[in-house]
Order: C-alpha cells, then structure tokens, then sequence
C-alpha cells in the first residue's frame, strides 16, 4: 500500500510556527515515561533527561516549547503506549508505525489529545477492538490504523469525525458489518480504506475504497455504478460474494481488485472502456470469456487466474 505523505497543511504549520527551544518540563517528563512504557529502546537513546527535548530528542517536535509532533517508527520497541500519552495536549501529529513488538491496546487517554489532526497506529501488534472513543478526536483529518491486529466491529461513530478526509483501517482481523452510519459522514467524504456491507453505503459516492485483508463477507456490490466517480477500489482478500456480471462500472475506475474472494459471474463487457492501470480477479468463482479490446488485454496470466471457467486472451482459448 502506498504510504500517506505528512498533510501540506501540516508542513505549513511546521514552517511558520518553527521548533522552539527549551522544551516544557510537563512535557518532557511525560515523554520520559513513554520512553519507559517502551522499554527505553535504543531508537530512543537521545531522550537524555539531561538534554533538551525540543532540541535533541529524536522524533520530537515543537511549537512554542511545548510538543507538537511525536514521530516513532522502524525500531525494535518491545512495550506499550503510556497513558501518559494523553498528556501531551499540543500534540498536533502522533505517528507510532513500523513497530513490531508494540502491544496492548489504544489506551483511552488518547482522548485528550484535541488538537491532534493526524493519527497513525501502522504495521505494529496493537489488538483489541478500534476504541469507540477515538471518534472524540474531533480535528483529526487523518486517521491510519491500517496493518494491525485490532478485531471485532468498526464503531459507527467514526463516521461522525467530521473533519476526516482518510480512514485507514485495512489488514486487520476486523470482522462483521461495516456500519451504516458510514453511508452519512458528517462532514465531506473521506477517503475509505478499511462483516456485510450496509446497503446505506451504496448512496455514498467514495473516491477511494480499500478494504483488503480483512474477513468482511456478503454483498459488495454498491461500491459500483455508473453514477459512481470511484477511481480505486480494492476488495481483496476478504469473503465478498456477488455476480460481477450485474454490476455497473464507473467510467472513473483505474484500479480494481478484486482478489481472493467468493465473486460469481461473468465479467462485464464495460472493463474494456476503462483506463485501467491496475486489475486482479484471481482467485475467485469467474467463468465465461474474457471481454476482447481495450487495456483488458495488457494484463498478466496471474490477475486472472484460479477461477473456475474463464477463458480467452491472456488465458487459453475458449
């Protein structure tokens, strides 16, 4: 998955509001305790209590000698996250990713972090369900917890995080149904990255949806449609079970993947009006010939393969 860039808003705010010097002796002390809940790993080795935080510390960044940004990735940190964490109230960006032995659960302290816009918890062993009160964080615009082990439901209330522009919630064990709140956020519509799909999402026109890796089940078909305007779509990897010979597609589709999951049919003559540059339906239950013309075509034997009867260029005669 292509990672998200820092937000420009974000950048701007960096650059007109520079690290300031001396850090506050709050926040440094709670960065200290954090350090500790983390087992004082050697990505941290910086954090010298005898230094300057908002001058040294690795990861750490500040506006007006209190702690704006607190960035900690690729490192062997073997703990969890402090509850302290909910005492750096400045915090503006919290990115705790690529951390492999991080445990527990998002503590609920984390609420009190009211000026955090985004927020990613990426490719580390959190579990647990996603916490319902995370939809507190009202200014939040970027919310990835995408590559985890959070289980059970998403909460509904997410959808009421009305600044939210991106949801990054694929590769978990999430299971069971996608709420139907998500068919009416509160503010615009964000970009979907996530068992049945509530048929209310089907009246929500998402430009990106991606809930591979999951164990979502049931009808995906309202992701489609001719009114539609999605560009990306990706289905993989769940247990998504409709006819792809009914649907419509979007004339705005360049990516479809539909990949290892239970899709019946034929497939639609339409795919060979689409500008597609990425394309996967293997592992499915497909049959019938594959539509002639188009990009179709370009694609390799492998993103049609395993299914039960397709036939036709890339794949052998019919």
């Amino acid at each position: 998955m292509r990672m998200k860039l820092l937000n420009p808003a974000l950048f701007f705010f960096f650059m007109f509001f520079p690290c300031s010097r001396s850090c506050n002796s709050n926040d440094k002390t709670t960065l200290l305790k954090i350090k500790k809940s983390l087992n004082n790993p050697q990505i941290l080795n910086s954090w010298d209590p005898k230094t300057d935080c908002c001058t040294n510390w690795t990861g750490v960044v500040c506006t007006h000698r209190r702690i704006t940004g607190l960035t900690i990735s690729a490192g062997d940190v073997v703990g969890q996250i402090a509850e302290e964490i909910g005492d750096l109230t400045d915090l503006v960006i919290l990115d705790l990713s690529s951390l492999s032995r991080l445990r527990g659960t998002i503590p609920r302290s984390i609420t009190k972090l009211k000026n955090l816009v985004y927020l990613r918890f990426r490719i580390t062993e959190l579990s647990g369900p996603v916490p319902d009160y995370i939809s507190q964080l009202q200014n939040v615009t970027f919310l990835d917890l995408s590559f985890n082990r959070f289980n059970g439901s998403i909460p509904g209330s997410i959808s009421q995080m009305h600044r939210l522009e991106t949801i990054q919630l694929s590769h978990n064990k999430l299971t069971g149904s996608i709420p139907e709140s998500f068919g009416s956020f509160a503010g615009k519509i964000p970009k979907l990255y996530l068992g049945e799909i509530p048929k209310s999402l089907s009246k929500t026109n998402f430009n990106t949806v991606s809930l591979s890796g999951n164990n979502f089940g049931g009808d995906a078909s309202m992701f489609f449609g001719h009114n539609k305007t999605t560009v990306r779509l990706d289905l993989s990897r769940n247990n998504f079970h409709f006819d792809l010979s009914k649907v419509k597609l979007a004339k705005s589709l360049v990516s479809l993947d539909l990949s290892h999951n239970r899709v019946f049919g034929e497939l639609p003559l339409e795919l060979t009006k689409l500008q597609l540059n990425q394309f996967n339906i293997s592992f499915n239950r497909l049959c019938g010939s594959i539509p002639q013309g188009g990009l179709i075509q370009n694609f390799e034997v492998y993103e049609f393969s395993n299914n039960l009867c397709l036939c036709g260029a890339p794949l052998k005669r019919c």
